[in-house]
């Protein structure tokens, strides 16, 4: 035999309220006291009652689901990122449906947020480094839908919410200059980023302000991997710094061990600054000094402040920049004027060599 559906007159009559009142519950209505809207959800929970989501779109209702595009969840800060969207999202009672994206592209942009608009989704979050152009076009895109948008130029027409990356840049170059670093070579992420350049602009900023140029420049994919060879192929063209600023902590960890088997000690001869103060961070050997952006606010904030542009579709555009802050631990020191000795030339290039030969 098939087992009865629960409608909503069955929870009303469960819970001893109208049925305008489960209704109420349902949608997030206000003027429901805390009292009620928990007896009534214990009654649906009781019943194992699914609101008809399919029945509510058609009436012109809310999904209760929000999109969500995000780059590579391998990587620490989009998947941190991810999860506390879901989080905040469920405690809001919002669904998320997730669209990843292995490679930022824009095309492959768009059909994440086609496929996710033709599934009624009431808003949608874009993690994705975009030009302002680009953002603008999927803006468009999505009609009536509100957007909001977590990798862009704070300078975007369009809601957003983006870490100080002045800030962290400069916190960082302070940090370094007072324990007495002149020699400060800089390992960026990819400059289709939005955000690596805004970092690059910032080091450069900090670093002219006292009168230094970089020691050396770099650019990694955000891996570890690439933390690690980029630091090796500079310790191979004998690198002259003292310090080491990294654009993320995944490549900060790549670039430990690159020190640590040509030889050089952290802080003693090389000190480190990651980005980002992902939960590993404080684990690495030495524990890592970092820039710290806090990830489950940020995927908090944006869950709020779409709902916000749901609920209140009129409202002006609002970019938000969060702050940021320096957490230090053991990974600098002053310097210890290191130069690469040719000792740590020689062991940096085998190893290069080695990692080289097992990618072909």
């Amino acid at each position: 035999m098939k087992t009865k559906s629960m409608t909503l007159y069955d929870v009303a009559k469960h819970a001893h309220v109208s049925y305008q009142t489960v209704s109420r519950v349902i949608n997030q209505a206000e003027h429901v006291s805390d009292k009620t809207r928990r007896k009534v959800e214990a009654s649906m929970r009781s019943l194992n009652y699914v609101p008809n989501r399919v029945a509510q779109q058609l009436a012109g209702k809310l999904s209760q689901n929000i999109g969500l595009v995000t780059s590579n969840l391998s990587l620490h800060a989009p998947s941190q990122i991810a999860s506390a969207i879901k989080t905040q999202a469920s405690k809001l009672h919002f669904n998320v449906m997730m669209s990843m994206i292995e490679q930022p592209d824009i095309e492959a942009c768009k059909n994440a947020v086609n496929s996710l608009l033709s599934q009624r989704v009431d808003g949608l979050i874009i993690n994705i480094p975009l030009e302002d152009e680009q953002a603008q076009t999927l803006t468009e895109m999505c009609g009536h839908v509100p957007v909001l948008f977590l990798d862009v130029s704070p300078a975007l027409n369009s809601d957003s919410i983006t870490f100080d990356a002045t800030a962290g840049t400069h916190l960082a170059i302070e940090h370094l200059v007072a324990q007495g670093h002149q020699r400060i070579a800089l390992l960026n992420g990819p400059l289709t980023s939005v955000s690596a350049r805004l970092r690059l602009e910032g080091w450069q900023q900090a670093l002219a302000q006292h009168q230094l140029h970089a020691a050396a420049q770099l650019q990694g994919d955000w891996s570890s991997q690439s933390g690690y060879l980029q630091t090796l192929a500079l310790l191979g063209q004998g690198g002259k710094f003292t310090a080491l600023l990294v654009a993320n902590d995944q490549m900060a960890l790549g670039a430990l061990r690159a020190l640590n088997e040509s030889g050089l000690s952290v802080p003693g001869h090389v000190s480190v600054i990651g980005y980002d103060d992902t939960e590993d961070s404080a684990c690495f050997i030495p524990p890592l000094t970092t820039i710290k952006q806090d990830f489950k606010a940020l995927g908090s904030a944006s869950v709020d402040r779409l709902l916000e542009q749901i609920h209140s579709p009129n409202q002006p555009v609002q970019a938000y920049v969060l702050p940021v802050t320096l957490i230090e631990r053991k990974t600098t020191a002053a310097p210890n004027a290191f130069t690469a000795s040719p000792q740590a030339l020689a062991e940096a290039l085998t190893v290069l060599a080695r990692q080289v030969a097992q990618l072909k």
